[in-house]
């Protein structure tokens, strides 16, 4: 029995240790801009340089 649970908890290291080498890969999905958050920043950024807005 003791010997299950060894082993059972060494497959458990294991497993953390494989799912924090995925995570460390995951691609946050907030930090990837679309295509329509870029034209967004194009024409804020040209709102900007026609003195249309301002920074914040």
């Amino acid at each position: 029995m003791a010997c299950e649970t060894e082993l059972i908890l060494q497959r458990l290291d294991e497993i953390k240790t494989e799912l924090d080498y995925i995570k460390d890969r995951l691609v946050d999905a907030d930090m990837v801009l679309t295509q329509d958050d870029v034209e967004s920043l194009k024409a804020a950024e040209k709102d900007f340089k026609e003195r249309k807005t301002k920074r914040l």
